[in-house]
C-alpha cells in the first residue's frame, strides 16, 4: 500500500472510531518525517486508546503495521509511526497547544467527516506559524 493509500485508510479508521477534525498533512517535499501526518482528536484517554487500537488492529497488511507507538499508557498524545505516516492522536487541548497544523501551514491538506474528503491548501502566517 502506498504512503498517500494508507494515510486516507487511517483517516477513515480514526473518522468510523469517532474522532473528531480528522486531517490529513501532506507533508512530501516538505518534511524528511514523514509523507503524511494523520491528525485526530479523542474526546478522552480511553477514546484516544480506543481509535489507536483500531488502527494497529485493521487488517492493512503486514507491512502496514506501525513501526513503533508512543503514549498509548497516557492517552494524551498517541502517536503511530508508519515510517511514511505519522497519525497523531491528541485530546483537544494538547491538539492545541502543539499546533501540528500552524507548524505545517503550507502543506497541502484534507479533512474528513460524514465520509467525505475536502481538499484545503493553508496559507502560512508571515511569522512561520
Amino acid at each position: 500500500m502506498n504512503s498517500e493509500r494508507l494515510a486516507r485508510s487511517l483517516a477513515m479508521a480514526a473518522h468510523r472510531r469517532l474522532a473528531e477534525n480528522v486531517t490529513v498533512l501532506d507533508l512530501r517535499g516538505e518534511s524528511v518525517l514523514a509523507d503524511f501526518f494523520v491528525i485526530a482528536t479523542a474526546k478522552s484517554t480511553i477514546h484516544a486508546r480506543a481509535i489507536a487500537d483500531d488502527m494497529i488492529g485493521r487488517r492493512l497488511g503486514v507491512a502496514e503495521r506501525p513501526h513503533h507507538s508512543e503514549g498509548l499508557d497516557n492517552g494524551q498524545w498517541v502517536l503511530l509511526d508508519y515510517v511514511d505516516v505519522v497519525v497523531h492522536i491528541f485530546l483537544s487541548d494538547v491538539r492545541e497547544f502543539y499546533g501540528l497544523e500552524r507548524l505545517w501551514g503550507d502543506a497541502p491538506r484534507w479533512a474528513v467527516g460524514n465520509g467525505e474528503e475536502s481538499e484545503t491548501r493553508s496559507r502560512r502566517t508571515p511569522h512561520g506559524l
